[in-house]
């Protein structure tokens, strides 16, 4: 009985040390790092700095990112709904109504709002060529604040986009959230000249420290990685 006692008190010592450590561990990790490592484990972004991938514009990019992806992965789109929640909460706290980005800013937009309870509309690219020829999709009041919610910010332009025509529409735009950016100079520009403060859960600095940390980068592709956030439409183009 005594010996019995002893080896659960043990298991139990270690559990509690493991707990700590995991907590240790975590702690020191940003939100940013977490969620990068993330969407790297179910290859909704991929890094590959030899074989760069080409986007629809052309461009050459050594980061392809598909966070539609994650809605097929039950924890990881709960993290997101949650972190989305919180930045909400935390940067735009009198946010009446969140506002989803078609296509991909929709499913995250919805599932933020829902647990916020809050109201939740979508604005399409372009007003609808049929029926009413709606842009703006759902109730929507003038001079109600909005945030935005975009899946991926690469040069703001899709964003920049829905907040116009939010505003064009009454709304008062007080901010946008995002799963990722690449960090371009372009988007920071382009939100500071609309006004519109932005915040994400993951970023490309985050992206490249968890890729060195798993071996997917070496140390001597960093310079190129970065030469890729500095001028992307430039990039690898010879």
């Amino acid at each position: 009985m005594l010996k019995s006692r002893f080896v659960l008190a043990v298991y139990k010592r270690i559990i509690i040390n493991q707990s700590i450590a995991l907590m240790i561990i975590f702690a020191a990790m940003s939100n940013a790092n977490i969620f990068a490592e993330k969407l790297l484990q179910i290859k909704a972004l991929k890094l590959n700095a030899d074989e760069p991938f080409t986007w629809t514009s052309g461009w050459k990019s050594p980061v392809y990112c598909d966070n539609r992806k994650l809605l097929s992965f039950p924890h990881v789109r709960d993290y997101v709904k949650s972190e989305l929640a919180n930045l909400i909460l935390d940067q735009f706290g009198d946010a009446e109504v969140i506002a989803g980005v078609a296509t991909a800013g929709i499913p995250h937009g919805a599932l933020a709002a829902d647990l916020l309870r809050l109201p939740f509309i979508y604005v399409r690219d372009k007003p609808k060529g049929h029926g009413l020829g709606n842009q703006i999709e759902g109730a929507l009041e003038p001079g109600q604040k909005v945030v935005v919610v975009e899946d991926l910010i690469s040069t703001g332009k899709s964003s920049i986009a829905a907040i116009n025509a939010l505003k064009a529409a009454g709304a008062e735009v007080i901010g946008l959230v995002a799963l990722f950016t690449y960090g371009f100079d372009a988007a920071e520009k382009a939100f500071e000249e609309a006004g519109v403060p932005f915040f994400t859960i993951s970023n490309y600095n985050a992206l490249v420290e968890v890729g060195l940390k798993q071996g997917i980068i070496s140390e001597n592709q960093v310079d190129a990685l970065s030469d890729w956030r500095t001028n992307p439409s430039e990039w690898r183009q010879s």
